[in-house]
């Protein structure tokens, strides 16, 4: 379960001390990575010196928002500071404006901006129809994205991850290679087995001591 899992602390108001138990944390239970904003990525990168633990960060988060260039900009920064993959934030509206073209030029430049480092796309799927989800996948084919993201845990009221989501993004990015990372609302070990099944390689999690200990 461990290497599933991204501990993840993104709060506004986080503080250091508890970024770095954030990282203690991850070194101790042998997680697969940590996510962070990217200003802390070289705080990351310093006390994961020596380990395994894999920096995540994010770009145009968590509206998706930004423009094109200032995500490339962002990326290309967490990747100069020590970060090993980059979560963005699609347009949505975007997506609900069928502006395709747009959405599939912004993935291939922040793809190119990570060279060879992994670039996952957050889709928000508590905003999205499921045509518009599965839509989004295609794009994220498109783009050259290595995985594809449920959510960024931001959306009021929103729920987070579903395992019909999971499922569906799955089944449609699966035969070209892309993995999914389901992310918001996973707090126990019973919701990050459901993710799992669903067709989950990744858990985007605040709760990863939580999960693992059962």
């Amino acid at each position: 379960m461990e290497k599933f899992i991204e501990n993840t602390l993104l709060k506004q108001d986080a503080t250091e001390q508890e970024l770095i138990n954030l990282f203690e944390e991850a070194k101790k239970y042998n997680f697969f990575g940590i996510c962070v904003n990217p200003c802390y990525v070289k705080l990351a990168k310093e006390h994961l010196a020596g380990s395994d633990v894999k920096i995540v960060t994010v770009a145009g988060f968590p509206l998706g928002a930004s423009a094109t260039e200032v995500k490339v900009f962002e990326t290309k920064k967490a990747i100069e500071d020590g970060a090993d993959e980059v979560d963005m934030v699609i347009n949505v509206t975007w997506l609900k404006d069928k502006k395709y073209d747009l959405i599939v030029n912004e993935i291939k430049k922040i793809k190119e901006a990570c060279g060879s480092h992994n670039l996952k796309v957050i889709l928000e799927t508590d905003l999205l129809t499921k045509d518009e989800i599965k839509k989004a996948c295609e794009l994220c084919i498109e783009g050259c994205a290595d995985l594809v993201k449920t959510s960024t845990g931001f959306v009021k009221n929103g729920v987070g991850a579903k395992a019909e989501d999971v499922e569906l993004m799955y089944n449609t990015v699966k035969s070209h290679g892309l993995l999914v990372k389901a992310s918001g609302g996973i707090r126990d070990r019973e919701a990050a087995e459901k993710m799992i099944k669903a067709g989950a390689s990744r858990l985007g999690t605040s709760s990863g001591v939580k999960i693992v200990q059962g």
